[in-house]
Formats: structure tokens, C-alpha cells, sequence
């Protein structure tokens, strides 16, 4: 073209984008993101009415149970194993020797308690009058005396045929013999049967039961 319409130099106008294409992305995008919001807020109601949510709070605590299962049942176990220990460390009757000591003035108060206790199954070894050690010092039902070893072995049986009886040790030896000093306030032995009953208890005692603060 010529004249006064001619166009000269580097320089050109300017096209610019229309307008409406950016408007029409605008909404594509937005219409798409509230159809996912929609369809997600539509999934979460649906699972609230159908009952899903009490499904996943059930499953929480039943996780929580089965995390804590593993120590109780190991505290349980080692309760157990350390139960049979002792039980299995107690003499029988017929495994222990009871001296029997008589530190009150009462006379023939050993040898009737120690014939009794020999009808019981224990042996009898030294029957007669307490040391001036006991001798009438001794205001309880008794004291029965044996080694450190004892404790868990001799003095436990032996105790059940005597309500009331303090335990002690000292340095002797022997776990299978131990020492009945009759105290003043004795009367009698435990009659056979309670002392029956509380063997059978020692020989088979029950665990201690665990304690768990959450419970399934």
C-alpha cells in the first residue's frame, strides 16, 4: 500500500488475546475442582450413614489392645515362671527335721508337739528345753529357726502347722532342718486339716495377676 497508509520501520501494533479464552479456562478449572469437592463431601456421608466411621473408631482401641497384648502376656509368663520357681525350692514334710524346743514353763510341751508333728510326716530331731538364749523370751506362738536357705524351702512348710509363728534364720547350714521354739502364747499345733489345706495352697500357688490400665 502506498501513500499516506504505508506502513514503515521494525515496528508492528500489538495483537493481543482475546479475552474470552482465559475466562473459559477459568471455569473449566473451577468446575472441575468443585466436582472432586463435591464428590469427596458425597463419599464422606455416604460412609457416616453406612456406618464406616464406628467401623474405624471399633479398629482403634482393638490396634491399641493388641499393642499392649505383647507385654502383659510376657509379665504373665514371667509371674508364672517365677511361681513354679518357688514351689519347686519347698521341701515335703518328710524331707524336713524339726528340732523342737520348749522356752515355756510348761512341762512335756515338746515332746507331745513334736510326736504330733511326727504323725504329720516331718522327722524329729532334738526334742527338749529352749537355750537361755529363747528360754521364756519368747511371748508368741513360737519361732521357727533354720538356715538363710530355709526360707524359701523348709521354714514355709513348717509354717503351716503353726498359726501365728515368727520366722527367722541364721547361720547354720542345713536348709532341711530348722528348729520349733515353743513360745508362751501356744496352745496347739494347726489342726491337720487347715495345715493339709494350706500345703496344698503352697504347693500349687497361684500367679500374681498382671494389671493393664486399657482392657478390650
Amino acid at each position: 500500500m502506498g501513500g499516506q497508509y504505508r506502513i514503515t520501520g521494525d515496528k508492528y501494533p500489538r495483537m493481543r488475546r482475546p479475552r474470552g479464552r482465559r475466562r473459559l479456562a477459568f471455569l473449566v478449572l473451577a468446575s472441575v475442582t468443585a466436582l472432586g469437592l463435591i464428590g469427596w463431601g458425597t463419599l464422606q456421608l455416604i460412609d457416616v450413614f453406612t456406618g464406616g466411621g464406628d467401623k474405624a473408631a471399633a479398629a482403634g482401641p482393638k490396634a491399641d489392645c493388641a499393642s499392649t497384648a505383647s507385654p502383659s502376656a510376657t509379665a504373665s509368663a514371667t509371674s508364672t515362671a517365677s511361681t513354679a520357681a518357688k514351689a519347686k525350692a519347698l521341701l515335703k514334710p518328710g524331707q524336713i527335721t524339726v528340732n523342737v524346743f520348749n522356752a515355756t514353763p510348761r512341762s512335756g510341751l515338746a515332746k507331745e508337739t513334736a510326736d504330733e508333728l511326727k504323725k504329720r510326716g516331718f522327722r524329729i530331731g532334738d526334742v527338749g528345753n529352749a537355750t537361755d538364749t529363747y528360754d521364756k523370751k519368747v511371748e508368741g506362738a513360737g519361732i521357727l529357726l533354720g538356715a538363710k536357705t530355709a526360707a524359701q524351702a523348709a521354714l514355709p512348710v513348717l509354717n503351716t502347722q503353726l498359726s501365728g509363728a515368727q520366722l527367722k534364720t541364721d547361720g547354720r547350714a542345713k536348709a532341711d532342718q530348722v528348729d520349733l521354739i515353743i513360745g508362751t502364747g501356744f496352745k496347739n499345733l494347726t489342726t491337720k486339716e487347715d495345715a493339709d489345706k494350706a500345703l496344698a495352697v503352697l504347693a500349687q500357688p497361684q500367679p500374681t495377676p498382671s494389671v493393664t490400665k486399657n482392657s478390650c
